[in-house]
Parts: structure tokens; C-alpha cells; sequence
């Protein structure tokens, strides 16, 4: 817009001058001045850019080489200016292009004198051309030149908020995804820690159990050794498969197919069942001493399998499933949680609860699904186990993922109930 506006102003003067002044002397020099002031303008910088012909220099040197060069070029325009409008005062006019030009390239001081030259400039032409005093030639320029200022500070002003709203944008954009990358490394990590302990740290612990225990019996009883064995492979070939596919956040084995979750829970209870390497608690069992809860502060808790009274064989536990209510579809996040939760409380209650029977729970109550894991262990306080071990803290952030709850009763002697609750939406 300045470029077109710049020329017409430019063609109009000039005009102007050939039809009232033909065939005077000056107009060969009013001519040329006219096409320097236009080729000037046009090799002139565009805002916010060097000129066009300026050869490239090394950044450090770019910048002052740039406002040399522009002061050097606006220079070369006003003087050509000046003297065209001593010529022909009717190209006074073409100042008001040049108004914002001087405003774009000098410093706010330096243009507000230089608006104040070309505005007095163009009075002075004004009244040249005038056959009298007229007042409005006096007043109409500077009115000009001060709105033609307000307006170029009120866009610059504008443009200077935009530029920062955008700098605003760009920078929370940024932070925000920065936030974004770590929470999302972070969920990841809270997502391979709980299937770590559910899977691999649960199966590593009883392999090491089962090995132990086969190391004791191997020559006293071969026969129950190679059974140790031949688990501790089982629970190896299960740990293998259950660590491809949480690598890959695929699906627990057991649900792998489209193995609907009461299925799921009957095969791990059919597993479960069988000799432990903990001796069962008899029928009243005495509390433990102090806090019960294990390493990995599961359900229930007793004494490590390296510790008196809790590595001798003999032990066998069973474990009974049980359904009740109408079976609907659950969302994949809800089955994979339930199992995960169910594999982490039957694996300490083998370890550590020295329990005799364990009855897994699955209740369907319409707005919700419930997963109850009892057994008659040892038990431990509650209040001893917070803060302790992996197991409940993971069963806990499963749940709150889900929106669900997660309670835990249990005492000394008297056994523990674990209980899962997730609801579901309610279909039309």
C-alpha cells in the first residue's frame, strides 16, 4: 500500500506539472527527479529487511550494515524529495508516504523531527502555489501528518501486543508439550512399574521360593524337587509371555482371544491352587508379632520365605472362584486391572499370608463391578502396611484410574478381604 499509494501521489504531481507548465526548462530535471525518486523507492527496504541489493555479511556484522544502508537510503529519498518540491512545489504531496517511511526506519525522536521538516516543507509549497494567505494550507498539512503519526504509533503499538500474545502462545505451546511429554513418560513408567510388579517381580519371587525349596528336598525327596521344578518352569514360560505383551501394552495373557474376565479369573484360580512353599496356618493361628506385611505389601502378609517359620514345606493352597449377577461386557481396561489386581493379591497370599483357601469373588451389580479376594491367612495391621512395598500402592493407582475403590480389611490372625470396585456406565 505504500508503493501504490507513493506512486500515485508521485503520477498525480507530475501530471499536474506537465499540464499546467508545458515546455518549460526545468521540466527535463523535473522528469529525471521524478524517475530517481520512483527507482529509490523501489530499491528502497522493505520493512523489517535490508535492501534488495544489500550483498550478505556475517550475522554479527548484518544488522548495524542494514541501518546504515537505510539511513543512507532514506537520506538519498528526502533530498531528492526536497529538491523536487523546490522545483514544482505540487509534489509536496508525495511527503505523506515518505511520513511513514521515516517512521519505519528511524528511531521515534528522529522521525518525529523528520515529520516535522517534511510537514513544514509541505506548507511551505503549499503556499507557494496559493495566490493568497490561506489558512487551511497552514493547518491541513500538520492536522495530516499528526493523524498520519497516531496511526502509524497506534499500529505499531498493536502489532508490538500481537507479536508479544504470540510469543505468549508459542512459549505455553511449548511448556505444554514439554508437560505433556513428561506426563506422558511418567504414566508410562507408572504403567511398566505395575505390570513389572504384577508380573515379573511375583514370578520372580515365587521361582526363587521354588528353587530354594527344591534345593532342600533334592535328596531327601527327588520326586517333590522335580515338581518345584517343573513349576518354577511353568511360572518362567507365563512371566516370558506376560513381558512380550505388556512391552507391547497389549492385553494380559490369560484375556488374550477375547477371554472374557470370569474365565480369566477361574484359569488363575486353577493355577494357583497347589502346594506352597509356606506351611498353611492351622485353624487357629496364632498372630504374628509386630507388623505383618511382607516386601511387596500385598493382601496379606507374614514372614519371607527366608525367615523362620517361613520357608518350611508342607504348605497347599486352594483357590475357589465364584461368580454372582449377570455377566455384561467390560472395557478392556477394566478386565486387564481386576486380573492385575487379582494376580498381585494371590501371589502374596501364597508367599506371605500362610493361607489355606482363598475365594476370588466376581460381582456383577449392575452399576458396578466388584472383585473380592479373601483368605483365611495370617492377616496383618492395615495401618503397618502403608507406605511399604509396590503391591497395594499399584492396586490402588489401577483403581483411581479407573474411577473405582479399592478396601482392604484384614487383622492379625483373622485373615484379610481385599475388595475392587469399578463402575460402569449405565447403558439406555
Amino acid at each position: 500500500m505504500l508503493h501504490l499509494t507513493f506512486f500515485l501521489l508521485l503520477a498525480a504531481s507530475l501530471t499536474r506539472f506537465l499540464l499546467h507548465h508545458p515546455g518549460e526548462p526545468r521540466t527535463p530535471w523535473i522528469i529525471a527527479l521524478s524517475i530517481t525518486l520512483a527507482l529509490l523507492h523501489v530499491l528502497g527496504p522493505t520493512p523489517g529487511r535490508p535492501a534488495l541489493r544489500m550483498p550478505r555479511t556475517p550475522r554479527t556484522r548484518d544488522a548495524g550494515q542494514a541501518d546504515t544502508r537505510r539511513l543512507l537510503w532514506l537520506a538519498a529519498v528526502v533530498a531528492v524529495w526536497v529538491v523536487v518540491v523546490v522545483l514544482a512545489p505540487s509534489f509536496a504531496w508525495c511527503a505523506v508516504p515518505l511520513f511513514y517511511t521515516g517512521l519505519r526506519t528511524l528511531p521515534a525522536g528522529a522521525a518525529s523531527v523528520l515529520v516535522g521538516l517534511l510537514t513544514a516543507f509541505v506548507v511551505a509549497a503549499q503556499l507557494r502555489l496559493s495566490t493568497g494567505f490561506d489558512p487551511i494550507l497552514v493547518l491541513a498539512p500538520p492536522a495530516v501528518a499528526a493523524l498520519a503519526t497516531a496511526v502509524f504509533v497506534h499500529m505499531e503499538r498493536q502489532a508490538a501486543r500481537q507479536r508479544a500474545l504470540i510469543d505468549d502462545l508459542l512459549r505455553t505451546r511449548r511448556e505444554l508439550a514439554a508437560t505433556e511429554r513428561r506426563e506422558g513418560t511418567l504414566a508410562e513408567r507408572q504403567r511398566l512399574s505395575m505390570e513389572i510388579h504384577d508380573t515379573l517381580a511375583q514370578g520372580l519371587s515365587s521361582q526363587q521360593m521354588l528353587l530354594q525349596a527344591t534345593d532342600r528336598t533334592w535328596d531327601s525327596d527327588p520326586a517333590t524337587a522335580r515338581g518345584h521344578l517343573r513349576t518354577a518352569t511353568e511360572i518362567t514360560a507365563r512371566n516370558l509371555a506376560e513381558a512380550r505383551r505388556f512391552v507391547h501394552d497389549l492385553a494380559p495373557a490369560d484375556l488374550a482371544g477375547g477371554t472374557p474376565l470370569p474365565e480369566a479369573l477361574r484359569r488363575l484360580a486353577t493355577r494357583t491352587t497347589g502346594p506352597t512353599t509356606v506351611p498353611a496356618a492351622g485353624p487357629v493361628a496364632a498372630p504374628a508379632t509386630g507388623p505383618t506385611t511382607g516386601p511387596t505389601a500385598g493382601p496379606t502378609a507374614g514372614p519371607p520365605a527366608d525367615e523362620p517359620g517361613g520357608g518350611g514345606p508342607g504348605g497347599r493352597l486352594s483357590v475357589r472362584f465364584h461368580q454372582d449377577g449377570t455377566p455384561v461386557p467390560l472395557p478392556d481396561r477394566v478386565q486387564s486391572a481386576l486380573l492385575r489386581i487379582a494376580q498381585g493379591a494371590l501371589a502374596n497370599v501364597r508367599e506371605h499370608a500362610a493361607a489355606r483357601t482363598v475365594t476370588l469373588t466376581l460381582s456383577y451389580l449392575g452399576d458396578q463391578v466388584v472383585l473380592d479376594i479373601a483368605d483365611d491367612g495370617r492377616g496383618f495391621t492395615t495401618a503397618a502396611a502403608q507406605g511399604r512395598g509396590h503391591g497395594l500402592p499399584a492396586m490402588h493407582a489401577r483403581m483411581r484410574q479407573l474411577g473405582g475403590t479399592l478396601t482392604i480389611e484384614s487383622a492379625p490372625g483373622e485373615g484379610t478381604v481385599l475388595s475392587a470396585a469399578v463402575p460402569l456406565e449405565r447403558t439406555p
